[in-house]
């Protein structure tokens, strides 16, 4: 029953983000492989946190509130936001299947709901029912909105490097990397610098601000994986540099020569690329674009022929 409480929200958090992937499912062999070396990173964890906290005891023998905010800040929260973010960016960035921009979401919850699972199974076996019952409306929630914004980022990330935008490119790898770092840090330190200070009074003030930080984030959390679900979007590079990132709902459906209906730039079957008649530089931001939109700014194709030519 206990162990049941454990495995219940990482189940319930997983099915939400996996079914707002609405345009196109991810292939389940993938997301297992995100979901269980999520819990792999469990491991370089442990021994990060370990090895920084006896540095930082060393250092800082006596107990106090600037040391558990320097132990969250900077050894919990990178320990384990950056095992995932490397476990993410090995699978993810180069595979095939990372075409649409929610799938970094999706790739982003898995992998740190893994992580949740198994660091919520241990907590449960120490802390019994109670454990459970706190960490299901706080810890595993917790982790999976850190996720959201490690991958809202790191989809825009991989955005950028298929417009060859390099300067954005570097900056949203960053933020993909230090936000979820920063959240998990101030989740942590809240905790941790309120037990510190000892006083019932002060560390009563601080489980409240805590409680309004979890609800925050998860609202916000939300929202964001409901605006990123409703405007996904297909990305994919075609031949001359053309830069083709579209919503499937304007551009329409195809019938390919081997007799599928498709809405992508492939046929799913045979592999066939999607006929276009033209390529054609959007006057508003410059962006090299194919089909009726320009894949940047959303532009419409010039009516004038001067403006584009075949391919």
């Amino acid at each position: 029953m206990v162990y049941a409480l454990a495995l219940i929200p990482v189940i319930g958090l997983l099915i939400f983000i996996y079914f707002n992937d609405k345009k196109e499912k991810e292939p389940i062999g993938l997301l297992l492989a995100l979901f269980f070396t999520g819990m792999a990173t469990v491991i370089s964890a442990i021994i990060a946190e370990v090895v920084g906290q006896v540095v930082v005891r060393i250092v800082a023998p006596n107990e106090s509130v600037l040391r558990s905010i320097f132990i969250a800040t900077m050894i919990v929260g990178p320990a384990e936001e950056l095992g995932k973010f490397l476990v993410l960016r090995l699978i993810t960035w180069k595979n095939r299947n990372f075409d649409y921009s929610y799938d970094a979401i999706v790739y982003a919850v898995f992998v740190s709901l893994g992580f949740a699972l198994l660091e919520n199974i241990e907590y449960v076996f120490t802390g019994g029912l109670t454990a459970a019952l706190v960490r299901m409306f706080s810890a595993v929630p917790g982790h999976a909105c850190f996720a959201v914004f490690m991958g809202y980022f790191y989809g825009k990330a991989k955005y950028a490097s298929l417009t060859n935008a390099k300067g954005k490119c570097a900056l949203y790898t960053f933020l993909s990397m230090i936000v979820p770092i920063a959240i998990h840090g101030v989740y942590d330190a809240i905790l941790m610098a309120g037990r510190a200070m000892g006083e019932d009074s002060v560390a009563g003030l601080a489980v409240l601000l805590w409680i309004g930080l979890v609800i925050a984030l998860f609202v916000v959390s939300c929202i964001l994986v409901v605006r990123s679900s409703k405007n996904d979007f297909c990305i994919v590079t075609l031949p001359d540099k053309a830069q083709t990132v579209y919503k499937p709902s304007i551009v329409g459906g195809w019938t390919c020569e081997c007799g599928s209906q498709n809405q992508f730039n492939f046929c799913p079957k045979c592999g066939k690329q999607r006929p276009m008649e033209s390529i054609w530089n959007c006057p508003k931001c410059g962006t090299v674009c194919t089909f009726k939109f320009c894949g940047n700014c959303g532009c419409q194709r010039p009516s004038d022929p001067g403006q584009y030519r075949s391919i």
